[in-house]
């Protein structure tokens, strides 16, 4: 995917399938790799050579929650589950593959990483409640993102992952926060990009938490004052 696709653990992102290598690559998926796959970027690089070159960044271990058949492919609906390290592309072609491991965060047992946690909990849950009195277009999901993804996050059991591709719930958690509210703007989407970004990057349970709260309680202040607005 390009920079600006990146895919956090936690966050569902729904794909139209429709070229051969890709119905191929969803196939091996379905029935050889427990429904999962790897959403990662193809980051440009400045090279000497006339060639393009890019770096595999952002890799993330996704499980395949739902296909439906088109006449032109599939939808597809992916849920991101684990960052994880590309260490070596064995095959380019019809799709690439390779080998991988589990990125996970340093050992965090912060004091204050437990208060953190039921604050960005809270908060989540209001920014949820804010976005259901939202009036929005007839096909949005009753669902909303934020809630999708705290729903995901607090599960108890992950079928068909080894332990070590499942974060630990409290790193779940940190992730679930970056999530888009309906109606944003092209600079707010921007923002997250961003946050999402920074996110992936970090190895830090508690930073990413405190950007959580700092990221989710702006939403609930632009959602506040779109509310005001609708029912002036």
């Amino acid at each position: 995917f390009q920079p600006a696709e990146v895919l956090i653990p936690s966050e569902c992102k729904t794909l139209h399938l429709y070229e051969a290598r890709y119905l191929a690559l969803l196939e091996e998926a379905l029935y050889k790799r427990q429904n999962s796959l790897v959403h990662f970027v193809l980051d440009p690089v400045l090279s000497s050579s006339s060639k393009d070159s890019f770096a595999v960044r952002y890799g993330c271990l996704v499980q395949i929650e739902s296909v439906q058949k088109l006449d032109f492919g599939a939808l597809v609906s992916i849920r991101g589950v684990c960052r994880v390290n590309i260490k070596n592309l064995l095959q380019m072609e019809p799709y690439l593959r390779g080998d991988v491991s589990p990125m996970m965060d340093k050992s965090c047992d912060g004091t204050g990483l437990g208060l953190r946690i039921s604050r960005l909990r809270e908060s989540m849950c209001n920014l949820h409640s804010l976005q259901m009195k939202l009036k929005v277009p007839e096909d949005e999901p009753l669902q909303t993102n934020i809630k999708s993804s705290l729903m995901w996050s607090e599960k108890e059991t992950f079928e068909g992952y080894g332990e070590e591709f499942i974060p630990g719930l409290v790193e779940r958690l940190s992730f679930a926060a970056y999530q888009s509210v309906s109606g944003m703007s092209d600079a707010e989407l921007l923002t997250l990009q961003k946050y999402k970004i920074k996110a992936m990057d970090s190895t830090d349970t508690l930073e990413r938490v405190n950007s959580g709260i700092e990221y989710v309680e702006h939403n609930i202040g632009m959602v506040a004052a779109r509310l005001a607005i609708q029912n002036i």
